[in-house]
Formats: C-alpha cells, sequence, structure tokens
C-alpha cells in the first residue's frame, strides 16, 4: 500500500476532528474557575436574586404530560409530507395508509385514558 496525499490528508481530518472534540473539553478543564461557593453555586434568575429553594419538587403527572407531547407532536410531524402528497395521490391506498396511521394514534389515546393517564393527581397534604 502507497502512503499518499489522500491518506495524509484523511489522518490529518481524524486528528483535527478529535482536536474540535477534546479541545473545549481541556480548555474548560484546564481553564475553569476553581471556586465553589459564593454567587457560583447559586441558581440564575434573570440577573435578580432567587427566591426559595431551587430544588422544587413536580409531580410525575407533569412528565407524562410532556412526554405524551412529544410523542403526538412528532407524529403530527409524519402528517405534514403526507398532506403535502396527498392531493398527487391515486387510489384508496394512501387514505387506507392515512387512516391505519391515525387510527393507531387513537388506539393509542384510548389506552392512556384507560390506564388513568390524563386524569390530574391531587395533591394530598400529609
Amino acid at each position: 500500500m502507497v502512503f499518499d496525499v489522500l491518506h495524509f490528508a484523511i489522518i490529518l481530518f481524524l486528528l483535527g476532528g478529535t482536536g474540535f472534540a477534546v479541545g473545549p473539553l481541556v480548555m474548560g478543564l484546564l481553564l475553569s474557575p476553581r471556586a465553589k461557593g459564593g454567587d457560583i453555586g447559586m441558581p440564575y434568575e434573570c440577573g435578580m436574586t432567587p427566591y426559595g429553594s431551587p430544588w422544587t419538587h413536580f409531580g410525575v403527572s407533569f412528565y407524562m404530560y410532556a412526554l405524551l407531547f412529544i410523542a403526538f407532536d412528532v407524529d403530527v410531524l409524519y402528517l405534514f409530507p403526507v398532506s403535502a402528497y396527498y392531493g398527487e395521490a391515486e387510489g384508496w391506498t394512501p387514505f387506507l395508509k392515512l387512516f391505519v396511521f391515525i387510527f393507531f394514534l387513537i388506539l393509542a389515546l384510548v389506552y392512556f385514558r384507560a390506564k388513568g393517564v390524563f386524569t390530574w393527581q391531587r395533591k394530598i397534604k400529609p
């Protein structure tokens, strides 16, 4: 095997890419401040002194709503190309494919409703 300019360029780009990936991490370790006390440990609140504890506890229901929103938001993103293509489609095949997709979305909603995901949890005071 002959070592030519192309091999040299590949090795040079691999080293450069590694340098760009590892360089900021090493510079951050070497140049970052070491102090842990004072205002450095406080959460940033738009330049204002924070009020209360930064470690507030949120219920699991908020997390479940966020996950469901993300899941169905991504599913709606799949419907945009279908709607752009649907006007040019011929026959019943695109309609049936779209119907099956939306049917499974509705089936997922019925399943989540049956599992009680959409019931709002009341806060129980200890």
